[in-house]
């Protein structure tokens, strides 16, 4: 009898120019949403104040940019990364319109690239993931890399064919929501003092409180993504004895949980309208206490009341910002190369969507 379970791609099934329509469309709802605050701590009143999101000309609260992000990452995980040793990165990361609870999200991957590691035993794999709507509409499209395991190591592919990934989203490409009427935005809803005229590039936010993760919350928000990539659910695979010395935490639960420390600070964002890129700089396990500063990079007007500020989110496991200076990377004496500090995990570069401030 043939086998009728799926064993996920390895790096030798994948094909340059191969596209993957993936399996699974999710309709999100109101509960996915109160879920996510419950897993995150997000607390920003676009995704959970119908009547905020009324006031500023929307028909209703959104769905948080990041579930968003994390449902169509999930539904390209049994195609793309089921077999992965890791998530490496992402670029030009378009939030194209906002999601609706009740709407019904699907995904599609097209293989841009791939290289075999020098070790032969694995390789890496380039992909732009859309995700769409009911309507067929595109309301999410990215670029990843994640580098996944060889079914026969001793077997050389010869892929070399790595591409060249956009290296930022620029502020003409910007889409902030149709309908988004910013003169009604109140800031009684946030919380927030500060609005898009008062970040400057050059300064840097840190954000006060820190967040543990927690092994049933990272585990349950996975699963509220479909996300089922081996490496964040199977101990026994996942071994202290094993490559990461346990199972990983979800790159983009340890980005939702910045998101939501990074509140304190930036509480009038409006959402997430792009990234430029971002890179799983370490691991992170069940246990591990999460701290985050933002870097302003630069800021952009899009309107007569909104702006863009680029920010550079930074997340740092066990060691709290707010009490010693943290350097973003560290020279290895031996061989003159740099890297990222051990307890750096994740660089994030992006653009937020604010208000500015009303005459």
């Amino acid at each position: 009898m043939p086998d009728k379970t799926n064993r996920g791609h390895f790096f030798e099934d994948f094909q340059t120019g191969q596209t993957l329509r993936h399996a699974v469309p999710r309709t999100l709802t109101e509960g996915d949403n109160a879920l996510y605050i419950g897993l995150t701590g997000d607390r920003s009143p676009l995704h959970c104040d119908a009547e905020f999101a009324r006031q500023l000309g929307l028909p209703r609260e959104t769905i948080n940019d990041l579930l968003v992000f994390h449902t169509v990452f999930g539904k390209s995980v049994p195609d793309i990364s089921l077999n992965a040793v890791a998530n490496l990165g992402y670029a030009d990361v378009r939030f194209l319109q906002p999601v609706y609870p009740g709407d019904t999200l699907r995904a599609e991957s097209r293989v841009i690239g791939m290289r075999e590691t020098t070790a032969g035993n694995a390789g890496v794999v380039w992909v732009h993931t859309s995700g769409f709507n009911q309507r067929e509409q595109p309301v999410l499209t990215f670029y990843r890399w994640v580098l996944v395991n060889k079914a026969t190591p001793d077997h050389p592919t010869g892929h070399t064919d790595a591409p060249l990934t956009p290296e930022e989203v620029a502020p003409a490409d910007l889409r902030p929501p149709m309908g988004l009427n910013a003169r009604a935005f109140d800031r009684t809803a946030t919380g927030g003092r500060y609005f898009f005229e008062d970040y400057q590039p050059g300064e840097r936010i840190l954000h006060g409180e820190g967040m543990t993760v927690e092994e049933a919350d990272h585990m349950t928000a996975t699963r509220l993504y479909q996300n089922n990539a081996r490496v964040h659910f199977d101990a026994h695979a996942m071994s202290k004895d094993a490559r990461f010395g346990g199972r990983l935490v979800y790159g983009g639960h340890v980005i939702s949980i910045a998101r939501s420390l990074s509140f304190n600070g930036l509480e009038n964002g409006l959402g997430m309208l792009a990234w430029n890129g971002g890179t799983h700089a370490n691991p992170t396990h069940a246990g591990d206490t999460l701290y985050a500063w933002t870097d302003v990079l630069d800021t952009a007007a899009l309107s007569d009341r909104l702006g863009a500020l680029r920010l550079r989110l930074v997340t740092i496991k066990n060691l709290n910002p707010m009490d010693e200076e943290i350097p973003l990377r560290l020279r290895d004496e031996r061989s003159g190369r740099e890297a990222y500090h051990g307890n750096i995990v994740l660089d994030l570069d992006y653009w937020l969507l604010i208000p500015k401030r009303a005459a």
